[in-house]
């Protein structure tokens, strides 16, 4: 069966979960703030960057794309006067895998030393042309524990992805704090979720909704039109054309295979509830019951 664009979006669906207890868990938090990173915007920042090492706060804002200069500043490079990026990296790694033992991720062994080496075999083909995040985190050792081992491939394949999605934007023109509106538009995110977590005021957000407007995509009150509803659906499909290749690496045995690992293992992520259901990843939910590739 040919591979559509849509199998790197039921992945993204099912990998992205893993990654995600990152910024939700209150393990994950708690091992940022045992460093000293106080607060939740200190934490992300510190870890999420932590891969490229202490680079000046305009390099994170033009790779994280869709924060604005200032909440960047906010953090960086602030954070690497409590604690070093290397400690950053140990503790996001070690307060993930904790809540992802947690949730019971890591009871049935197999599924995740299955799930975990075929993520792992997808991400070692890929090149790091345009993905400067992807390629900061492939600079990092592998863990030999399974259950790390899967959060680590899980963050480089979010982080390969979004890389491919900001450079979708780009092109389209977009910015990332248009970005942001866009999918609120969509129904991908709450208003207050979006509007808080990437600090806008209410004087921006009516400018990035005018601008919208101005190219027909939103109506006044924020709803796509129907130029906003192609460009939007436009800006996933070459996202997910983009992220396809993340699996060119497995045949189709090994794609079923790592759906088949991989889909029991978000359902428990899922469960545990620390990640919400509108989040800016804009995940899905509705087919998780579904444990196969459709490849067969």
């Amino acid at each position: 069966m040919t591979r559509t664009p849509e199998l790197a979006r039921r992945f993204f669906d099912r990998f992205e979960p893993v990654h995600a207890v990152t910024y939700f868990a209150p393990e994950a938090l708690g091992a940022l703030e045992d460093l000293g990173y106080r607060g939740l915007g200190t934490g992300y920042f510190a870890a999420r960057s932590a891969p490229l090492g202490p680079v000046p706060a305009a390099v994170v804002t033009a790779l994280f794309y869709n924060f604005s200069p200032a909440q960047v500043a906010r953090y960086l490079p602030a954070a690497w006067s409590v604690a070093p990026p290397a400690d950053a990296l140990r503790a996001r790694l070690a307060g993930a895998a904790a809540a992802l033992r947690r949730m019971g991720v890591g009871a049935d062994r197999a599924a995740v030393i299955t799930a975990a080496t075929l993520c792992s075999k997808a991400v070692a083909g890929l090149g790091v042309d345009g993905r400067p995040l992807f390629a900061a985190n492939t600079a990092l050792p592998w863990p030999e524990d399974p259950v790390e081992k899967l959060w680590h491939a899980t963050t480089l394949l979010r982080e390969h992805r979004g890389d491919g999605h900001i450079a979708a934007l780009v092109a389209a023109g977009i910015s990332g704090r248009q970005a942001n509106v866009l999918h609120w538009a969509a129904g991908a995110v709450p208003l207050e979720f979006i509007k808080r977590s990437r600090a806008y005021d209410d004087a921006e957000w009516h400018r990035c909704v005018e601008s919208l407007c101005a190219r027909s995509l939103l109506t006044a009150d924020g709803t796509l039109t129907d130029a906003g509803h192609e460009l939007k659906s436009d800006l996933e499909a070459t996202t997910d054309r983009a992220a396809l290749p993340a699996l060119e690496a497995l045949d189709d045995d090994e794609v079923e295979a790592l759906f088949a690992a991989l889909t029991p293992i978000t359902r428990q992520v899922v469960a545990g509830g620390d990640v919400p259901a509108g989040t800016p990843m804009g995940l899905r939910r509705d087919e998780l019951d579904d444990d196969s590739a459709h490849l067969r």
